[in-house]
């Protein structure tokens, strides 16, 4: 059913996160559902960085990392990371991406369980982690066996040392117990780890009351880090003095100015950094996590899964798309709507200034997330969308599919 512009309107009357729209610049006559691939420009970041560039390093120079606390970013940063996710303080930082932080995690995991050679991953997660899985597999002299969502407990057998999983999923937005998948691991003798990139900032996540061992997460979609923006790592408390990555680095040795000529790793998570942080990026970063001061992010995930099921509903009337309807229960905060020339549709929903994304072959994937997505957005966006479909103008020249796709 496609909602009237009067109930929309009443919801963003009645929206309790409606004034975080304001943190954020967001172009005029855009309508932004695309903050699950890259979240908008915070609104203080753009003076902020200039701060840093003209003050920090323009006349502070080589004195910031002391004088403004470069040094000890990755750390600062991962602290107020923590509490989006559900982590003690010390027990997250910020550093590399995620691709990076899944090799060294996963590499600890392994070197854990010595004996178990077997990584578990659910077999449509997103490729990537694959990826790096199959790599360290090599190297390590491991196996990745990937099952269907279904068959993963049945799949937990004495040769797994490692769960890796991503909490909601990239496309069909379900969204794991972690808590039940956790113990269930456990209870086989394997550790977890957990991929946040479409759940930090989106969803409430309780990495320590849920017993994950390790987790990584993506610093620019919903943390508004700015493209290429560092990622996470989550090590929990109890295997901090037990996680030794393969990949280790200066920042994160025990001491990295003595210049030892062995690698001591420090305590807690800081063992997880290794180069000289991007001071720049993180920077942006910060910015981006402080859009999240005072947000209760309860509130965020239900006014997310509100948007989600308006826009799903409205979108099942419209003619010549089929919806993927959002999963019962909890479920990310984007929605796949499918057209067998998605790629054309979305380059003229583009065009008429609706920003999503596709995924080949055929799914538009529309993201909401709570802070920036008012509820008149998803009438403005439907709209938009019945009338690309009914003009039939996602057919003409100007949106045959060239390029990279977004």
């Amino acid at each position: 059913m496609m909602p009237s512009a009067a109930q929309l309107a009443a919801l963003d009357a009645a929206d309790p996160l409606s004034h975080a729209r304001d943190r954020f610049r967001l172009p005029p006559g855009v309508v932004y559902l695309d903050g699950n691939s890259l979240g908008p420009l915070p609104a203080a970041l753009p003076d902020r960085l200039a701060q840093t560039v003209a003050g920090e390093w323009g006349e502070g120079l080589i004195r910031s990392w002391n004088d403004a606390g470069w040094i000890d970013l990755p750390v600062t940063l991962g602290a107020a990371i923590a509490p989006i996710v559900g982590a003690e303080p010390e027990s997250v930082v910020a550093c590399d991406s995620v691709s990076l932080n899944l090799f060294k995690l996963a590499s600890a995991a392994l070197a854990m369980r010595p004996g178990r050679r077997t990584i578990l991953m659910e077999a449509s997660d997103f490729p990537t982690d694959a990826y790096v899985m199959q790599g360290l597999a090599q190297l390590a002299g491991a196996k990745l066996k990937r099952v269907p969502r279904a068959e993963l407990g049945a799949a937990l057998d004495d040769d797994v040392g490692l769960l890796l999983l991503t909490h909601a999923h990239y496309v069909t937005s379900q969204v794991h117990d972690m808590a039940a998948m956790s113990a269930a691991a456990h209870a086989a003798g394997a550790l977890t780890l957990w991929d946040l990139s479409h759940s930090a900032g989106a969803l409430v996540v309780n990495l320590d009351a849920d017993g994950a061992d390790f987790a990584v997460g993506c610093g620019y979609k919903f943390l508004n880090g700015g493209p290429g923006a560092p990622a996470f790592a989550y090590l929990a408390r109890r295997h901090w003095d037990a996680a030794l990555p393969a990949l280790t680095g200066w920042m994160g040795h025990a001491a990295p100015f003595d210049f030892a000529a062995d690698y001591a790793p420090a305590s807690g998570a800081r063992r997880l950094l290794t180069g000289t942080p991007p001071i720049l990026a993180m920077r942006a970063l910060e910015a981006g996590v402080a859009t999240f001061d005072g947000i209760d992010l309860a509130q965020a995930e239900a006014k997310s899964r509100h948007l989600v099921q308006l826009f799903a509903a409205g979108a099942a009337t419209l003619p010549g798309v089929t919806v993927d309807a959002p999963p019962a229960g909890r479920h990310g905060a984007h929605v796949i709507i499918r057209h067998p020339e998605a790629r054309r549709v979305m380059s003229a929903l583009i065009a008429r200034g609706v920003i999503g994304d596709m995924r080949p072959p055929d799914a538009m994937r529309f993201g909401f997330p709570a802070l920036t997505t008012r509820f008149a957005d998803v009438g403005l966006a439907l709209e938009t969308l019945r009338a690309v479909l009914t003009s039939g103008e996602w057919q003409e020249e100007r949106f045959a599919p060239k390029g990279m796709v977004s």
